[in-house]
């Protein structure tokens, strides 16, 4: 079995908006992935926060990680490589 520890990293977009990258690290090989990426507009309010968790509940269930994602380096790379893929 194996276990992943979530990290959430943040960035800013302009003044009214966010990015968080929900991004996971492999505990066995130290390698790190970014699993969704969720978008927030001021004013953020509860219901998109609560669904921006349930989210990440499900994906990680319903798709193994190993298999879903692609697996970098640094936290950094795997950031990067997302938003290259997604842009």
């Amino acid at each position: 079995m194996k276990y992943f520890q979530q990290i959430s990293v943040w960035k800013t977009i302009d003044s009214t908006s966010a990015v968080k990258y929900i991004c996971f690290q492999n505990l066995e090989n130290k390698k790190y992935c970014v699993q969704s990426a969720d978008f927030f507009h001021a004013p953020v309010d509860e219901k998109q926060l609560f669904q921006s968790e349930k989210q990440i509940a499900e994906l990680f269930i319903e798709i193994p990680l190993i298999e879903r994602c692609e697996w970098f380096p640094s936290l950094e790379a795997a950031i990067a490589a997302h938003e290259l893929d997604f842009s």
